[in-house]
């Protein structure tokens, strides 16, 4: 809890969303699959068994709104009810890192790690 009160009085600039370290992320976790502009055409696509989706069509296919919450969970991979439904993998863990909070279009104030928010907000850029 401590800690969640000290990144709340100090996010600001230093905990600010990097747009390009979302982009580096995504490049090395996301990019064998989803392709290296999120769409769906990586070189692992070839040999799935189900479709890669096409990550810059998330706000189109979402009656114009940017799914946040979803992404954000979707990504995680740690909320037993998505679990990736098995098919993507989880990686959360791997983008443990400092939490911060970031504050979603309905006004909600939601807490998140730093590194899933940045590729989040990095979809969020690409979107068409």
């Amino acid at each position: 809890m401590l800690r969640i009160l000290t990144v709340l009085l100090l996010a600001g600039p230093a905990y600010a969303q990097d747009l390009v370290e979302g982009e580096r992320t995504f490049f090395v976790f996301c990019s064998s699959c989803h392709g290296e502009a999120g769409r769906g055409d990586g070189p692992m696509a070839k040999i799935l068994t189900v479709p890669v989706p096409d990550l810059s069509m998330l706000r189109i296919n979402n009656d114009g709104t940017f799914p946040m919450t979803r992404v954000l969970r979707q990504v995680d991979g740690r909320d037993p009810e998505l679990a990736h439904s098995g098919v993507m993998p989880a990686f959360g863990m791997l983008l443990e890192d400092i939490p911060v909070p970031h504050q979603l279009p309905s006004g909600q104030t939601i807490m998140t790690e730093k590194g899933l928010l940045d590729v989040a907000l990095w979809l969020e850029s690409i979107q068409e």
